[in-house]
């Protein structure tokens, strides 16, 4: 994002004014730098002549309410932020469009490394590697057993029915984003609906929880020092971002960053498999994943879904690009989720 970019995102002037007026402890004007990453919401670094922040705020021009919902992020963050869930310490939300255009929130600058591909776990050895994958899923657990109620978190969202409600959130998706009929889904979303779990569990949810979204120590490879993008997070089902790790660790993965660079876990040969990852999340959460194979497979058709939503949007904005890649790739995943459901210990996955 070049200064001409930064500027209008982030008017330092009025931005300034709000933070002497606003922040404790703020000496003199600001300066504002672009930072990379961010799921959907941008991300600046703002110092002053004491303090070090971060600001986020919803892209420039459109956007979706309740994807970039900042005071979403700020309520968690704050929530969180004196429990054993590693989060950046929130400083101060600004919901006066006034300001600089769009809500925004201010917290501490935290300063980490992002494992967000294979570079940036390069200096990892083997038992570092399989030390991080460790801690990734230990923080998960951490954070599935944080009691929302007493954080302040009970109003996050509606953990009632939740599975049920996103299950058929991305079967309405699929017919208003499709581009062409793929029987495959239509197979998935009928097996999946009558799979889902009599009795599930309620816990704040991340909703992308990834090495991609994970800051971790400069001095110790295996220490996560914050948790990011809290965008997604609401109250739900804890084993829906369990399985969303697992696939993204699995052939999913592999078929989402086909044209990226690799995935963190991919080059070394210290970080574990997939089963690994879930052994760890059942012994460190206490928690039964008997039912696990339902949650990754809708974390498939979930991908699938997206991606045809990034094809709809190609197809409408950009009609003469080749899109034949995409189209495969989506083609694949969703062959991929009905193979993962036929052969699945779940007897209703099997379409049988």
């Amino acid at each position: 994002m070049i200064s001409e970019q930064v500027a209008e995102a982030v008017p330092t002037t009025a931005l300034s004014a709000w933070i002497s007026t606003n922040v404790s402890g703020a000496q003199g004007p600001v300066t504002v730098s672009h930072l990379s990453g961010g799921s959907s919401n941008l991300t600046f670094r703002v110092q002053d002549d004491a303090n070090d922040w971060v600001l986020r705020r919803p892209p420039v021009g459109a956007f979706l309410a309740t994807a970039n919902d900042m005071g979403r992020e700020y309520r968690v963050q704050t929530g969180l932020r004196d429990t054993d869930v590693p989060v950046p310490q929130t400083v101060a939300m600004c919901e006066d469009e006034s300001v600089i255009g769009v809500p925004f929130y201010l917290m501490d600058f935290v300063d980490g490394i992002v494992y967000s591909d294979a570079e940036h776990v390069a200096h990892l050895d083997n038992a570092q590697a399989l030390g991080a994958s460790d801690q990734l899923i230990d923080v998960l657990a951490r954070l599935h057993a944080v009691d929302f109620e007493a954080v302040g978190l009970g109003q996050l969202g509606k953990p009632a029915g939740f599975l049920e409600r996103q299950v058929n959130r991305w079967c309405t998706q699929w017919e208003k984003s499709k581009q062409r009929e793929l029987p495959d889904i239509d197979e998935v979303a009928k097996r999946l609906k009558r799979s889902i779990p009599a009795r599930t569990e309620a816990s704040i949810v991340h909703g992308d929880y990834s090495f991609n979204n994970t800051m971790w120590s400069r001095t110790d490879p295996t220490q996560m020092v914050a948790v990011l993008d809290w965008e997604m997070s609401t109250l739900g089902d804890p084993l829906t971002d369990l399985g969303m790790v697992s696939v993204y660790w699995g052939d999913a993965g592999e078929i989402m960053w086909r044209s990226r660079s690799p995935q963190p876990h991919r080059l070394n040969p210290g970080f574990p498999t997939g089963d690994h990852l879930l052994a760890r999340y059942e012994a460190s959460s206490g928690r039964s994943i008997s039912d696990i194979d339902v949650y990754r497979v809708l974390a498939v058709f979930k991908l699938s879904i997206i991606t045809e939503g990034a094809l709809a949007r190609i197809k409408t904005t950009r009609p003469d690009e080749d899109t034949t890649s995409t189209e495969n790739t989506i083609a694949e995943l969703a062959a991929l989720a009905l193979t993962m459901a036929s052969n699945s210990s779940v007897a209703t996955l099997q379409g049988l």
